[in-house]
C-alpha cells in the first residue's frame, strides 16, 4: 500500500476524474499512514478547482462517472476534513433523482461519456444518498435511500458487495432520518445539458437536444441522436430518432431546447454547398492542397475547401415540436428546405415485448403505415399513430460520418419505421 502511495502521490493522470479518485485513495492512505505527500497531493490537485455546473452535472454528465466523482468527494471530505466537497454531491444527488424512471433506471442520453448509448441504475448511488442523508439530516435524501431498498437487484447488486464500506464509515449504520414523500408529478428542464425530463406518476417523457457541435465520434462529447423517450409502466419507447438522405448528412441533432409557452421545441438548419474552382492565385499545376473537412464536415480532401467559393447551397431545416398533457405526447415533425428528399422516423421499443398494427419490413423490422399501432409488454400498452409511408429503404440512417467506415448505430430493440418526403409534416403521438 505504500508503494502504490508512491506511484499515486507522484503519477499523472488521463481524465478528470482521476484526480478525485486518486486523491480519495490518498485520503484513505493518509488516515492509515500518515504522509505530508499524501495530503499535499490531495490539495494540489484539488486547487485545479471542482467543476460542477448549476444542474449538478460534473464534466462527463455521466451516471457512470458522477457516482465515482461523489465517492471520491465523501471519501477526501470525511477524511482530510474538507466538508465543503459535500457541496458538489448534494446538487449531483438531487439532480440524479429526476433523471430516474420509475424502475430505478437512469437516463442516459445527454452523457459525454461511454454510457450515452447504454443503461445505467441509481442502485450504485445507494451508498451516496445514505450518507448524506445521514450526515445532512434530509429526509429528501433519505426517501431516494428507501426507494433503492426496495428496488429489484438492490441485495444481489449492491448490498452484497457493500460490507467494506459500512466497516470503514460507521456513520452508514445509523438509522436513516425520516424520510419524505418523493415527487412523482414533475416537470424539469436542465438547461446545461437540454435535457427535459417529465413524469406523471408511472408515465414518463424523455426529451434532448443537447447533442455538441460539431458532431464528432469521440470520448467525451455528447452525440447521440436519441432525441425523444416514453415509458408507461413495463411498456418502454427506448428512443425515436429522424433522418433524411439530404446529403448523407443522417441524424437529427438539435442546437438545444427552447421552451414557447407549454410546448418544447428542438431545431437545426444545415446548409450544404457545392465547391467552385479555386482562385487563381492558389492553383498549382502538381494539385497538391492541403487536406480539409468539407465545410459541412462530412468528410475530408485534399482539395482546401476553406479557400474554395461556394454555390448553389441547399439547406434543410428541420423542427420537432412536442406537446404533453397528463402523460400523453404529441411530436410535431416539420422538415422543409432542399424538396424531395426521403424523411425517415425511427421508433426503437424494448426487446420482448408485441408490436401490433405494424405491418412487418426485412430483419425483424416493422413499418407503421397508417393508423396507429400498439406495442405492448409486462402488461402496459403504448399506443403511437398515425403512420406514413413513402418508401422503405432504411439503410444509410446514420450518414457518412458512420457509413464510410462500416458503423451503425442500430441498437437492440423492436424497431418500427415511419417514413416521408419533404417538404414532410407530420403528428406523432404516444399515448
Amino acid at each position: 500500500m505504500v508503494k502504490s502511495g508512491e506511484a499515486l502521490a507522484t503519477g499523472g493522470v488521463h481524465t478528470p476524474n482521476h484526480r478525485w479518485v486518486i486523491s480519495a485513495a490518498l485520503a484513505r492512505l493518509n488516515n492509515l499512514y500518515p504522509n505530508k505527500q499524501y495530503t499535499a497531493r490531495i490539495e494540489e490537485w484539488l486547487s485545479e478547482g471542482v467543476y460542477n455546473d448549476t444542474d449538478g452535472h460534473y464534466p462527463e454528465r455521466s451516471g457512470i462517472y458522477s457516482r465515482i466523482e461523489n465517492n471520491a468527494f465523501i471519501a477526501i471530505g470525511r477524511l482530510a476534513n474538507k466538508p465543503n466537497l459535500f457541496a458538489p454531491v448534494r446538487k449531483n444527488l438531487q439532480t440524479t433523482y429526476y433523471y430516474m424512471e420509475p424502475n430505478g433506471d437512469l437516463v442516459t442520453t445527454d452523457s459525454r461519456r461511454q454510457d450515452q448509448y447504454t443503461s445505467n441504475n441509481i442502485i450504485g448511488y445507494y451508498l451516496q444518498y445514505r450518507f448524506m442523508a445521514i450526515h445532512d439530516n434530509n429526509r429528501f435524501f433519505a426517501g431516494v435511500a428507501k426507494y433503492i431498498e426496495n428496488l429489484d437487484g438492490f441485495k444481489k447488486n449492491l448490498l452484497n458487495i457493500s460490507l467494506f464500506h459500512f466497516l470503514e464509515d460507521p456513520m452508514l449504520l445509523k438509522e436513516l432520518p425520516v424520510e419524505t414523500p418523493l415527487p412523482v408529478n414533475y416537470e424539469k428542464l436542465f438547461n446545461t445539458s437540454n435535457l427535459l425530463r417529465i413524469r406523471r406518476d408511472n408515465t414518463t417523457t424523455t426529451l434532448f437536444g443537447g447533442a455538441v457541435w460539431p458532431i464528432i465520434i469521440a470520448s467525451g462529447r455528447s452525440n447521440s441522436p436519441n432525441f425523444f423517450a416514453y415509458r408507461k409502466g413495463n411498456a418502454v419507447l427506448k428512443y425515436v430518432r429522424l433522418s433524411s438522405n439530404f446529403f448523407s448528412m443522417g441524424y437529427f441533432y438539435s442546437e438545444g431546447i427552447k421552451k414557447a409557452g407549454e410546448k418544447y421545441i428542438l431545431h437545426k438548419k444545415l446548409e450544404v454547398p457545392y465547391y467552385q474552382p479555386l482562385p487563381k492565385n492558389l492553383r498549382n499545376k502538381t494539385g497538391d492542397y492541403k487536406l480539409s473537412p468539407s465545410i459541412d464536415d462530412r468528410f475530408w480532401n485534399k482539395m482546401d475547401f476553406s479557400k474554395r467559393p461556394v454555390s448553389n447551397v441547399k439547406t434543410q431545416d428541420t423542427t420537432v415540436t412536442l406537446s404533453e398533457t397528463n402523460g400523453t405526447n404529441e411530436l410535431l415533425f416539420e422538415v422543409n428546405g432542399l424538396d424531395g428528399v426521403p424523411v425517415t422516423i425511427e421508433l426503437c421499443f424494448n426487446e420482448g415485448g408485441k408490436l401490433t398494427g405494424v405491418s412487418p419490413g426485412s430483419k425483424g423490422d416493422s413499418f407503421l403505415e397508417n393508423g396507429f399501432g400498439r406495442y405492448e409488454a409486462g402488461g402496459d400498452t403504448i399506443q403511437f399513430g398515425p403512420g406514413t409511408l413513402a418508401g422503405r429503404t432504411i439503410t444509410g440512417l446514420e450518414g457518412e460520418r458512420y457509413s464510410t467506415h462500416f458503423g451503425s448505430l442500430r441498437t437492440e430493440g423492436m424497431h418500427v419505421y415511419l417514413t416521408g418526403v419533404t417538404p414532410f409534416k407530420h403528428k406523432l403521438t404516444f399515448s
